[in-house]
């Protein structure tokens, strides 16, 4: 069984019981619960073991781990230690046992390890042959009747290596839960298979890159090392370089002096190769720079090679988990459209400058306009790519050296109606819990969130309980997504009205005595108001306008009411409506409701979208805010900053986002910076936008490709991307984590941070930072909700969650667990809200409802992930999706070309038919950067009437033919076309049922297939 992520048990290991047991008669003190492996590892004893890999569990496949406890011969990664367990190492008939083992697993894997790409150290089958010292060949290597898999563009599969460990079958199966792969144990000779035994590329395979992560040798490998790991590596077998025929020449020559010598001369040989690889190759530790799980991992680089990323238990968001993006899409690192010189815009057309000049140039035109129009009539955008210290740099910028507020960032875009919602009902404007929390709980309530697409790694925690701990998920979305497909409940209310659903259980579930009174009488405000604000919003009344059934609605609260534990999942199917802050409001008021917020495994989980997007409002990029949200208009608050910066601080009202563009076409905004954020495609009502950057009397883009913001930019500055900087993240669950630079800075590009404080230098100011640490320093003496943050306490794999006060603490897994909320009086609150017609809505000319969100393998416009080949190899175009209904009305097949016409403008896509919608629904990934085919030249500038956040989800459009024909947009053997196969892991039992296994330490029958 797969064990969970990184150290969401801190709490319970710090305090793990110690106890003693027996290893070959003499005491060992172990922790309590360990298996065995684990215990005796930490004890420092060796046990061999090649299957058990400490995130994945038992599974006793590989026959190295035998011992003997209480006279029994054993699978050792089976035991859990308990009190006075008395274990049999060093036995005769356990040695015999393993010698057997790892005998049968050499007979089944070609040791060729100097010429492999992974005799890195860290290979578990070179490493176990070697410690255990096994003399030689004892039954002889025999191929395996399979050609080696190429057709991922990511990875490959070599039958011949695969030992049969099980590893990335249980992985797939149980900690991904993808359920792809499996082992066909009734083969003659048994291999692992995808699906129904199909090529990798033909199957349900996501490329998550989990099985290439827990391989034990090199059966399984990324692509992008093969032939380069080593200095001998482009003769392996695995390589497609005209050197492979030699190279299998060598091996087999080899191979016959092996059996004179034995392995030790050979190994001896290969321990040397990768002691030399030591030199060259470097690992790093970083953080993804794509959506708010926060998955960190090593990335292993010979010079500018990225060769893997590999994923660490010690991970505290993500464990051993990737998705395809965080393992394989990272191509716009070296990619040839990097940004690599300052550019500035000359009789209208650009040309490459120095920095100096650049500078100089933003400095003189910035003091111009502020000189002209005051410094309200500029603006700065912050990047939620960009780390927390850059942000505090911004913030810095806009307000301690022009002097305003107009500071936001693309949070305004998704997540501040879900942070209104939680700063209204429990305090603090973010996730209450963990995603130890998620995992834990017994019901998952999930709206508007397509959160095996917009968060995989999540959506693995997600799965896994459900598939292994019988979590239920109920699923409210208007699309049949992986999560609504495997949800318990799915349903499908009508666009825009997700808040009467919920206010209608909400009431149901008070006026039928459910409420958790006790909790609300103790710790909760505004009862009284928010009961009588439900009054109309009776099942009737909910059916009526959400399309659910009432045995629908009393379903859902007949679900909630007999969960002990639930946790509210949301995301932009909540928040980008013109009511998305009362809607996000309306789950908090019914989590409050029934005592779903203080507890473990309770609480509301508003899913961030970007890697940094959290820390870049937690660090003060906001109109109204310092960092740690306190508020510029607190007199105390603002003196502190202002003796720490030696500046006035003004309190004037900023502008957020949305606002800016409005007041750029009022002609009071002249001059906009905007880092790291392609405003110009994915704002709402793209044109309009566009056509505001282009009254701007000056405007300065901070990027690493030139995007469709660039274009209208008068400077363009080149920054480095997230591996070539180092800082900090926050993750969707408040924690940060540090990243290392694994790159240095390409080209002439620097890090967003100093090029951040060289301008503010060039505007006058005098700051002096040589290394993010101190920027973290300064931004945490000031804010208290941060203050015990320090560079060494996130050193490696280290991470705290915010609230943290004092200085190296871990901070707080949950926010409320002692029932205190962050409101003076300590109560939470309830807070009645209203529904709202939504904007924008079909009639009779617009008659199609458009939704739009994320795609799996690309993140949002494909700015970064188009850079990946391999990406764009399984998807390389915009497209829609039209039901087979609408599809059979309109005359539409696969590859149809239509026009997607609405009320502002139009874009030509091609047709993807799915029973994925129904009806007169669309849906259109984000994916696109051209006009021609993005989403936002048809979205409107509605907003959300308390947060400014665009209403991207309310849309109506018409469909035109272009043409009939075309190309398919989705391949045919695209993943989400194939189905899956599901098992309970390995399946180690029909192994062992095999008429040609011996449980050793009896020898393998002669013929075996195993």
């Amino acid at each position: 069984m797969a064990q969970t992520s990184g150290n969401q048990e801190t709490q319970m290991d710090d305090v793990a019981e110690r106890i003693e047991i027996t290893v070959d008669g003499r005491a060992v003190e172990v922790e309590t619960g360990q298996l065995l492996p684990d215990a005796l590892e930490a004890a420092g004893l060796y046990l061999p073991h090649l299957c058990y890999h400490p995130s994945l569990g038992p599974l006793q496949t590989c026959d190295t781990c035998f011992v003997e406890v209480d006279g029994n011969l054993v699978r050792g990664c089976g035991v859990t230690v308990k009190p006075g367990l008395e274990v049999g190492l060093d036995t005769d008939t356990a040695e015999r046992a393993r010698r057997e083992g790892i005998d049968r697993v050499v007979s089944n894997h070609d040791l060729y390890c100097s010429v492999c790409d992974n005799n890195n150290g860290n290979c578990d089958v070179h490493n176990t042959v070697r410690d255990m010292q096994v003399p030689g060949q004892r039954y002889e290597f025999r191929g395996k009747p399979y050609e080696k898999d190429y057709s991922n563009p990511f990875y490959i599969y070599d039958p011949d290596q695969c030992i049969l460990c099980g590893r990335c079958v249980e992985a797939c199966q149980n900690l991904q839960v993808n359920e792809t792969l499996s082992i066909d144990w009734d083969r003659d000779r048994p291999r692992v298979i995808w699906d129904d035994d199909v090529a990798i590329e033909d199957s349900s395979c996501v490329s998550c890159g989990h099985c290439v992560t827990v391989c034990p040798c090199n059966a399984l490998m990324e692509k992008t090392a093969i032939g380069r790991m080593g200095p001998m590596t482009a003769l392996s077998p695995q390589s497609l370089s005209g050197y492979r025929e030699l190279g299998r020449a060598a091996i087999d020559l080899v191979k016959t002096a092996e059996h004179t010598t034995g392995f030790g001369p050979i190994f001896a040989v290969s321990e040397v190769d990768a002691a030399m690889r030591e030199t060259e190759l470097k690992r790093t530790k970083t953080v993804c720079t794509y959506c708010g799980v926060g998955c960190s991992f090593e990335m292993w680089t010979r010079g500018r090679e990225l060769l893997k990323v590999q994923p660490q238990p010690e991970a505290p968001a993500n464990g051993i988990s990737t998705c395809i993006k965080g393992k394989f899409g990272w191509g716009h690192i070296n990619s040839e459209h990097r940004l690599t010189k300052p550019l500035i815009r000359d009789n209208g057309a650009f040309r490459e400058a120095e920095w100096d000049e650049a500078y100089a140039l933003i400095a003189r035109r910035f003091g111009e306009i502020r000189g002209e129009s005051g410094p309200d009539a500029l603006a700065f955008i912050a990047s939620s790519k960009c780390t927390n210290e850059e942000a505090y740099l911004m913030q810095k910028l806009a307000r301690a050296v022009i002097g305003t507020n107009n500071i936001d960032n693309c949070s305004r875009y998704c997540q501040a109606p879900a942070t209104e919602s939680l700063w209204r009902t429990v305090g603090f404007g973010a996730d209450t819990g963990s995603i130890a929390d998620l995992e834990a709980a017994e019901l998952l309530l999930i709206v508007g969130s397509n959160t095996a697409e917009s968060h995989p790694v999540i959506a693995t925690r997600m799965k896994r309980a459900a598939k292994l701990h019988g979590q239920k998920h109920i699923v409210a979305d208007l699309r049949v997504n992986e999560m609504a497909e495997r949800a318990d409940m799915h349903i499908r209310p009508e666009p825009g009205t997700d808040l009467i659903w919920l206010n209608a259980v909400a009431k149901y579930i008070l006026d039928s005595g459910h409420a958790d009174m006790d909790f609300i009488n103790d710790h909760v405000d505004c009862f009284e108001d928010y009961r009588d604000s439900l009054a109309k919003f009776t099942f009737e009344f909910a059916a009526e306008r959400t399309g659910l059934s009432q045995d629908e609605l009393q379903a859902i609260a007949d679900n909630i009411i007999a969960a002990k534990t639930v946790c509210g999942v949301w995301a932009m199917g909540v928040t980008q409506h013109t009511m998305g802050a009362d809607t996000a409001t309306a789950l908090c008021n019914l989590l409050v409701l029934t005592g779903n917020v203080e507890r473990f495994g309770t609480g509301g989980y508003p899913m961030r979208g970007h890697n940094n997007v959290q820390g870049t409002s937690d660090f003060g990029c906001m109109p109204d805010r310092l960092p740690g949200y306190d508020f510029i208009t607190d007199d105390g608050i603002r003196r502190q900053y202002e003796q720490a910066w030696g500046v006035d601080l003004t309190t004037r009202k900023g502008l957020n986002n949305h606002e800016m563009v409005n007041t750029i076409h009022d002609g009071d905004l002249r001059s906009l910076y905007v880092i790291g954020e392609d405003m110009g495609i994915v704002d709402s009502d793209a044109l309009h936008v566009q056509s505001a950057f282009e009254k701007l009397d000056f405007f300065v883009v901070q990027d690493i490709f030139f995007t469709r913001t660039c274009e209208f930019a008068d400077v363009v500055l080149p920054a480095s991307p997230s591996v070539e900087k180092e800082g900090t993240f926050t993750n969707t669950e408040r924690r940060i984590q540090r990243l290392y630079e694994v790159f240095p800075p390409l080209g002439d590009s620097r890090p967003d941070w100093r090029i951040i404080t060289e301008l503010a230098n060039a505007l006058g100011a005098d700051w002096r930072y040589d290394h993010p640490s101190e920027i973290m320093a300064e931004s945490t003496s000031l804010c208290d909700l941060m203050s015990g943050v320090t560079y060494e306490r996130l050193a490696g794999f280290g991470s705290q969650q915010w609230p943290v006060r004092e200085k190296g603490a871990s901070g707080a897994e949950r926010l409320y667990n002692d029932g205190t909320f962050h409101f003076k009086d300590g109560n939470a609150r309830f807070h009645p809200v209203d529904w709202t017609e939504p904007t924008d809505q079909v009639d009779a000319e617009y008659d199609l409802h458009l939704n739009n969100g994320r795609l799996l393998e690309h993140f949002h416009e494909g700015n970064l992930t188009d850079e990946t080949p391999g990406i764009v190899f399984k998807i390389s175009q915009a497209f829609v999706e039209v039901s087979p209904d609408l599809a059979a009305e309109r005359g539409l097949q696969p590859g149809s070309i239509v026009r997607l016409v609405s009320r502002r403008g139009a874009i030509k896509v091609a047709v993807e038919v799915t029973d994925r919608v129904s009806g007169h629904q669309l849906y259109m990934p984000m994916h696109g950067r051209a006009n021609s085919e993005a989403i936002n030249v048809l979205t409107s500038f509605e907003a959300d009437k308390d947060t400014d956040t665009p209403a991207y989800k309310e849309l109506a459009v018409r469909m035109e033919m272009i043409s009939a024909d075309g190309t398919p947009p989705l391949k045919a053997n695209n993943q989400r076309n194939q189905a899956r196969h599901p098992t309970s892991g390995v399946e180690v039992g029909r192994k062992w049922d095999r008429d040609d296994y011996r449980r050793p330490p009896k020898p393998r029958p002669t013929g075996s297939g195993l």
